[in-house]
Order: C-alpha cells, then sequence, then structure tokens
C-alpha cells in the first residue's frame, strides 16, 4: 500500500490534534491513521522517576524518529506495525503497545513532526499550525493539569525552562517548510477543506 503521508507541526497547543482529528471525521477511522509524535519518546525504563521528569522533551532528541520511520515504511508495504503507548504521568513508554494496520492515508502529528529530513521527505503534505503563544499555554496548562496529572507550578516551571525556549529553536522555524500554515489552530474549516482537496488530488494521481 502506498499511502498518503501528512506531517502536522506547531506549537504546544496550537491545535494540531484537532485538524488531524477533523481530516480522520472527513475521511473515516479505517481510511486514516493518526500517529502521534508523543507515542515514540525514548523508553527511559533506567532512569528513575525523578531523572525522568527532567528530561528536555521538547528536543528533537528525546523521540526515538528511527523507530517512527521504520514503521512508516512498513506500513506503507502493507505490514502492521506496533505503536509505543507513552505514559506521561510517569514519564515513560508503557509495557504494552498498540497494534495498527496499514491506511490510506497517515497522519504524523506533533511538535516536531517537521523537525527531521529523514522524516518530511516522506511527507506528501506538510502543516503547520500557527496559534498565538498566549493561547497555547493555556490549551496546556489546561491539558496537562486535566489529562496528564501535572501540578500549576510543574507546568510553568517545564514551559519556561524547555517548552519555550525549544519552541524558539526548534519548532517555530519549521513553519517555513510547510505547505500550509494553518492560522488560529483546528477550527479553521477552510484549511480542512484545502487538505482535503489535496488529498483527493494525490489518491487521485495513484489510483
Amino acid at each position: 500500500m502506498n499511502s498518503i503521508i501528512i506531517g502536522i507541526a506547531g506549537g504546544t497547543g496550537s491545535g494540531k490534534t484537532t485538524i488531524a482529528k477533523n481530516i480522520v471525521k472527513e475521511y473515516g477511522a479505517g481510511e486514516v491513521l493518526r500517529l502521534e509524535l508523543d507515542s515514540y519518546y525514548r523508553d527511559q525504563s533506567n532512569l528513575s522517576q525523578n531523572e525522568r521528569a527532567a528530561i528536555n522533551y521538547d528536543h528533537p532528541s528525546s523521540l526515538e524518529i528511527e523507530l517512527l520511520v521504520n514503521q512508516i515504511e512498513d506500513l506503507c508495504q502493507g505490514k502492521a506495525v506496533e505503536i509505543p503507548i507513552y505514559n506521561f504521568a510517569t514519564h515513560n513508554r508503557a509495557g504494552e503497545t498498540r497494534r495498527v494496520e496499514p491506511h490510506k492515508v497517515i497522519i504524523i502529528e506533533g511538535i516536531l513532526a517537521l523537525s527531521y529530513s529523514e522524516l518530511t521527505e516522506k511527507m506528501d503534505v506538510k502543516l503547520y499550525v500557527d496559534t498565538p503563544p498566549d493561547i497555547r499555554f493555556i490549551r496546556r496548562l489546561k491539558r496537562d493539569i486535566n489529562e496528564r496529572g501535572r501540578s500549576v507550578e510543574s507546568v510553568i516551571a517545564q514551559y519556561h525552562k524547555t517548552v519555550r525556549p525549544m519552541h524558539a529553536q526548534f519548532v517555530e522555524p519549521n513553519k517555513y517548510l510547510a505547505d500550509l500554515i494553518i492560522p488560529e489552530g483546528g477550527m479553521n474549516r477552510v484549511a480542512v477543506d484545502l487538505i482535503r482537496t489535496k488529498i483527493n488530488s494525490v489518491l487521485g494521481e495513484r489510483n
């Protein structure tokens, strides 16, 4: 299966997930596979909880990108793969994995989705979701507290120490690699329509 690969990057809380989910809705879960870069944080079982918490998870080196690239190649060749499951509460991979089958469309979503040349060269469409920093921070604060068991203090400390500087160094510059920059996050209906048109065009060419 020669899948269409779509990369969606953007700062934390920018609306990447909403865009990805809207694309899945357009075609159905059976047609579109959403891969989150967060699933590919490196296994840190050899470190203590405190040591794992101190890692800079916004730096490109925090991700096992080699595994992701290999699994994308397998999916494009019609092979099923086992996706890692990451536990944000323990800052480590869970013991189990998630088996996924090949799909016509594969979405790679994450703040660093456009940060690796070995990944971007496989993408048919590259998207960057551009949302103001204050809105992104508020969204991240709510998400990390409600969904990831973090305290307000820890979220703020991490934002100042790594999230903000890494965004400036590794995330923001990649917007210029994108085929389409989507303003104001995932509620941009025009952007979803444009993405659907592009997907249909590529599907038509390959069929």
